[in-house]
């Protein structure tokens, strides 16, 4: 049995750097030191006075703190704020989609159907506050092959991993917002083939 906490977002949540995100490193009143940066696949990052610092597994808070002390050697109390602006982050900061996803991007001009992408898997980068509905946006919605009231999410829930149920059909065609659920880092959702 699931309860609440397995499906709500731990109130203290935060989101650490992965490779592959962007990040606006700003230097209060120094302009010349602030700048746009991407987590390069070794972890780190370079920006002006900062070489080969590593980043991943880092908070944007943590990180701002990290430049600073580096910054400390050039200029005068340093203020340093990074926000990321493009997630990728590692894979367990992602979501991960298998199975029925509808494919709109490769629709055959001869008579309309959608191609669908069975038993696929597509990686999404996790968002702040990430929805069923912010997910089917990411991957252009289900199949109409897919048995979206029998979706699946696992999820890892402190060391152990949970089956959280979802009317994702209820969810498109009917509006039930209640099946609308808050996404985690790391979940994986399964969506099946339905059995005609």
């Amino acid at each position: 049995m699931l309860h609440e906490d397995d499906v709500n977002v731990p109130s203290d949540y935060t989101y650490t750097i992965g490779a592959g995100d962007m990040l606006d490193v700003f230097v209060w009143g120094n302009d010349e030191l602030s700048s746009k940066v991407k987590v390069r696949p070794d972890g780190k990052i370079t920006s002006p006075l900062v070489n080969d610092l590593n980043a991943t597994g880092k908070t944007p808070f943590e990180l701002a703190r990290d430049i600073e002390k580096i910054l400390a050697k050039y200029i005068r109390d340093p203020v340093v704020s990074v926000v990321v602006t493009d997630f990728v982050g590692p894979s367990d900061k992602q979501i991960r989609v298998i199975g029925q996803i509808r494919d709109d991007n490769q629709q055959s001009q001869q008579n309309g159907n959608v191609n669908v992408r069975e038993n696929e898997a597509v990686s999404v980068p996790y968002k702040a506050n990430m929805r069923m509905l912010d997910l089917l946006v990411e991957i252009g919605g289900i199949s109409p092959y897919a048995a979206g009231n029998r979706t699946r999410i696992i999820r890892t829930v402190n060391g152990k991993q949970r089956k959280v149920s979802v009317r994702l059909a209820d969810l498109i065609e009917d509006a039930d917002m209640s099946a609308n659920i808050q996404l985690l880092p790391g979940d994986i959702v399964f969506i099946p083939e339905s059995y005609f």
